[in-house]
């Protein structure tokens, strides 16, 4: 360490790491639940069959769950990137600098999206 810094504050990184594993757990419930919506489509599939009435043949939450499933990859993978990035600054000195794009902001985003056309899906059923 060198006499010009200051010690670190240890609850930085850890501040650090908790956030990149509040990210992996978003992530986590994104793709379980991707998993969820692609694998509704087949269960109502059976469940016609059983009735004895036609299967509807829509492939769109299969569609949707894979989306959900690579929107959650693609968190984590971002979301390790970030903390990669944040842990370098920090063992540069360098000042905190908020990042340009704000990961919570484009995942809402593409969540609300998402949404909106698997709403519209089920009007449509």
């Amino acid at each position: 360490m060198s006499a010009d810094r200051p010690p670190e504050d240890p609850r930085t990184r850890f501040a650090a790491e908790r956030t990149l594993l509040a990210w992996v757990r978003t992530g986590l419930a994104m793709m379980g639940f991707g998993f969820v919506v692609a694998r509704f489509g087949l269960f109502l599939r059976e469940l016609a069959a059983a009735e004895g009435r036609v299967p509807h043949q829509g492939r769109w939450s299969m569609w949707f769950g894979v989306a959900l499933v690579m929107l959650g990859v693609a968190v984590t993978v971002l979301a390790a990137l970030e903390y990669r990035a944040v842990v370098r600054r920090i063992d540069r000195g360098d000042p905190y600098r908020p990042p340009g794009w704000s990961l919570g902001l484009v995942a809402a985003v593409l969540l609300a999206v998402l949404g909106v056309a698997m709403v519209g899906y089920l009007l449509a059923v």
